[in-house]
């Protein structure tokens, strides 16, 4: 995980004193003492603060800040010396025990910030592989292994080596950890006659747990049991995890596998999140809920039963750990028991002594004497409201919405817990299904208002408060509705822009100036499938057939997504455009015969003005899209009814374009996208530069530029127009294989238009985006038809390992369905005509000061159609990947 885990250990191995622990609490060891000539201490160096200092700063880099303390505070929390093992249970595949060095930092880095999570570990694969060796055929029954006194005897030599590397690693790392096979679990035999020394857990003795942790060390225990008479028994690691959870009641119970969490059945993606008091009926029966997800969702659900509300399941590689337990996005499968969420339009509905108790209890303005809870409630009586939230009330929101006008919420009140398990989510989930758009406030010193603007299309900021929004791409809308509040009094005071503004689905945060004001802005970049939101996956997809008008459809890039769209399950190309091939049918497109038309300006506003498609794709070369746009514009304008229509632009016009939002889901995330009507689809080689660059951005040294070295298929030099022997339109490449005599050739070596675009839209995700980025792009065009290969060097403001590098990709990128990460360095043949980016080839520098990074894509598909049909999917409502090849 990043380069965090590896200062970890560095920083022990550089000679800090181990900290000295008392009742689980880490005591600072003082080392690096210096004194005066007369003898007195002139200052004294705390090692171990400033390598936990050192921990928590790394740790930012996964998350905000805000985040991170506040998962770190309510983990630190959970503990007493009286009960010191109340954070975590952690169990460890024996798969995940082969990854060794990585499940060791992951392990050391959650020690480094005083955090001790009980260890338990499996052993699996490596017993079987020494079972197998000695002759022994492994027998399960009910998917039991069956013990045996042999087999029990290797058992528990495989358990005690794994144990012992395992703390030696640790202890490698400068980590304390303490070796625990046996004392902990006492067990009956689960069936002697049919299982043999297979043991079902009876008790659990957390003494030797506690006083491990007392004594600051991790305790690493094995699944071995003894029975009453001191006979060993196997029990199976997940049951003898849950045991454990059942005894010490944790926090949070963390099963770590190599996949990194549970997965769909029919679409293969991640599960985000699984409410089972919500959704568990339902998915146990789902057809592809079988035999090994419907163990594992069983034991999950009569574990936490067993357990308060507060505990939750994770399900997690270990590389991912930090980045599961001390973000709001997660980037696993987390289990919880959830409650079923209510919705109620008046007081009475809830309880008025149970919502005056939360808003006394929780209320901002209330707590610092702004405001009383009589007067909250006066003020819902102005207005038509709905009152959100889950039958604990570990959340309340409440959504004020006259007839007629913009929605707000006045107040989301979330307590600890709903905050730790996402309820929080759940409730504004909830309200995003009933309102497609939404204003609401916070406070600027908000601990949570990172929460905010990731949830937000855009933010304002002014004199300690900031307002937020979602549905609304346009500013002058954005104003306007700002103004409507104001004369109102809908809103306390005005939240009027100050100054430039970016659009609220565009721009970057700009640090505040002397009025405290900053611009429109978004903050909101999303870790890709991680929204842990109400639903198990996201909330279900539109299936609804709609309709596509395709403008410019000649060229290479029309072709291919013609060619996508009729494998597209809802989504009809209804009219195809294109002035050279009039009367002739759409050969590529296979789902309903479609002849190609000359859609003139004209056609197009009456055909928006009467709701004849529901999206349109501009396909057209660089500057000849605006008249179609301002056509459809006019049209949606003259709607009497829907909504207008979607408007996906291939050519650059519309990348630099205030207004537009522009469309690369895995960077900028997917929320934007769902709610635009016009995106501008990215240029090929701005895409993998941008992807490419992004995760180093951290470590960029902004001294020098970052290079990106670029080759091109022909295909990606564009087509001519020209007729066979037949007189049939045909498309010809501008650039032939035969012109490039099988080299390579260099062009617009200088301010090429995607050197721009990388760099205007990279700017977003830096830290201070009010010096923007420029990079240095040198394109080449290649005797192969498509695919781009392109060669990052990026200078380094500080050392970091290739390993470093490349886990930082896998941070940024895991569990992307159209990224691919592979160590070796990518070829043509892992690009060419495939509907992704892959990256690898990492390398630094032999000094550190330099990174190379090599990532590649198809122009026509993920650098052209693929990505279209990608955000056409997004503002659509479908699954982001409807029709998209991403096996």
């Amino acid at each position: 995980m990043l380069a965090a885990t590896r200062a970890a250990s560095i920083a022990v191995r550089t000679g800090a004193r181990r900290a000295v622990v008392v009742a689980g609490q880490r005591q600072a060891a003082l080392s690096v003492v210096r004194k005066r000539n007369n003898g007195q201490i002139r200052g004294m160096q705390n090692l171990a603060q400033t390598d936990r200092d050192t921990i928590m700063r790394l740790l930012y880099s996964i998350g905000t800040k805000q985040e991170v303390e506040r998962y770190l505070r309510i983990f630190s929390s959970s503990s007493h010396p009286s009960h010191p093992a109340k954070f975590a249970v952690i169990k460890v595949g024996g798969a995940v025990l082969d990854e060794l060095d990585e499940l060791a930092h992951s392990l050391s880095f959650l020690y480094r910030v005083g955090l001790y999570p009980v260890v338990l570990h499996g052993a699996g694969p490596q017993l079987n592989d020494i079972i197998e060796r000695e002759g022994v055929i492994p027998d399960y029954i009910d998917g039991i292994r069956v013990t045996d006194a042999k087999t029990l005897q290797i058992a528990r030599r495989v358990f005690l080596e794994e144990n012992l590397k395992l703390v030696g690693a640790l202890e490698k790392l400068g980590t304390r950890a303490r070796p625990i096979t046996s004392g902990v679990f006492t067990a009956d035999y689960l069936d002697k006659e049919k299982y043999g020394l297979v043991g079902k857990i009876t008790r659990v003795d957390k003494r030797p747990l506690e006083a491990s942790i007392r004594a600051g060390a991790l305790p690493i225990l094995t699944s071995l049991a003894e029975s009453p008479e001191g006979q060993i028994l196997n029990v199976n690691a997940d049951i003898a995890a849950g045991e454990l959870a059942k005894e010490l009641e944790p926090l949070k119970i963390v099963f770590l596998n190599e996949k990194g969490g549970l997965f769909h059945g029919v679409t293969g993606e991640k599960l985000d999140v699984i409410n089972l008091d919500e959704e568990y009926d339902t998915l146990m029966k789902q057809p592809w809920v079988k035999y090994g997800t419907k163990l594992k969702l069983r034991e999950f659900k009569e574990l936490l039963d067993h357990l308060p509300r507060s505990s939750s399941v994770a399900v997690i590689s270990a590389s991912m750990l930090q980045k599961e337990l001390f973000t709001d996005s997660g980037a696993g499968t987390l289990i919880r028991r959830g409650y079923k969420l209510f919705k109620h339009d008046s007081v009475e509905g809830l309880g008025a002594d149970r919502l005056r108790q939360v808003i006394h209890d929780r209320d901002p303005d209330v707590l610092s004497g702004e405001a009383s809870v009589t007067g909250v409630l006066n003020e819902l009586k102005k207005a038509p409201y709905t009152l959100y939230g889950d039958e604990p009330l570990d959340v309340v929101a409440i959504v004020s919405h006259p007839p007629g006008e913009t929605p707000v919420m006045t107040k989301l009140l979330a307590s600890r817990s709903g905050i730790l398990n996402s309820v929080v989510d759940n409730v504004f989930n909830a309200i995003k299904k009933d309102y497609r758009r939404l204003f609401w406030t916070a406070n600027a010193d908000d601990e949570n208002r990172a929460w905010h603007f990731q949830r937000a299309d855009g933010s304002f900021t002014r004199s300690g408060k900031s307002l937020f929004w979602y549905g609304v791409q346009d500013v002058a809308e954005v104003e306007k509705i700002v103004k409507e509040f104001e004369a109102k009094g809908r809103l306390d005071r005005a939240y009027l822009p100050v100054g430039p503004s970016a659009p609220p689905h565009r721009g970057a945060a700009a640090p505040s100036g002397p009025s405290g004001s900053k611009a429109f802005s978004t903050l909101a970049r999303r870790i890709p499938g991680s929204s842990r939101g109400y639903a198990t996956a996201a909330s279900a997809p539109s299936t609804e057939p709609k309709r596509l008008g395709l403008i410019g459809a000649r060229g290479y890039t029309g072709q291919a997504l013609t060619t996508l769209l009729a494998g597209h399950p809802y989504l009809n190309l209804t009219h195809v455009s294109s002035r050279q091939l009039v009367g002739y049918p759409l050969e590529s497109y296979t789902k309903a015969p479609v002849t190609y038309s000359n859609l003139s300006v004209e056609d197009v506003e009456r055909m928006e003005k009467d709701g004849e498609v529901d999206a349109w794709v501009m396909a057209l070369p660089n500057g000849a899209c605006k008249p179609f746009v301002d056509a459809v514009d006019r049209g949606s304008q003259a709607r009497k009814s829907g909504d207008a229509s979607v408007i996906v632009d291939l050519s650059a016009d519309y990348r630099f374009e205030d207004g537009w939002t522009y469309g690369l889901p895995e960077l900028y995330g997917r929320e934007s996208i769902r709610a635009s009507k016009r995106i501008s689809n990215p240029g090929c080689y701005a895409t993998s530069s941008q992807l490419l660059i992004a995760p180093l951005l951290k470590y960029a040294n902004r001294a020098s530029l970052p290079t990106v070295f670029g080759m091109s298929g022909y295909s990606g030099a564009g087509t001519v127009a020209t007729t066979d022997s037949h007189g049939k339109p045909v498309t010809l490449p501008k650039v032939t294989p035969d012109s490039l005599a099988g080299g390579v050739k260099p062009y617009s070596l200088t301010d090429h238009i995607h050197e721009r675009e990388a760099g205007r839209h990279l700017t977003r995700l830096l830290s201070d985006p009010s010096s923007p980025l420029k990079i240095a792009f040198i394109p080449n065009v290649a005797p192969w038809f498509s695919g781009i290969l392109s060669v990052l060097s990026m200078p380094l403001s500080e050392k970091i390992t290739a390993k470093d590098v490349a886990q930082l990709y896998e941070s940024r990128y895991g569990g992307e369905k159209l990224i691919t990460i592979k160590r070796e360095v990518p070829v043509l043949k892992d690009v060419e005509n495939k509907h992704g980016w892959t990256v690898g080839g990492f390398q630094v520098h032999s000094e550190g000061d330099r990174a190379v990074v090599v990532g590649g894509l198809d122009n026509l598909l993920k650098g052209a159609a693929t990505q279209c049909l990608q955000n056409l999917n997004l503002a659509l409502g479908y699954d982001e990947y409807a029709g998209i090849p991403t096996d």
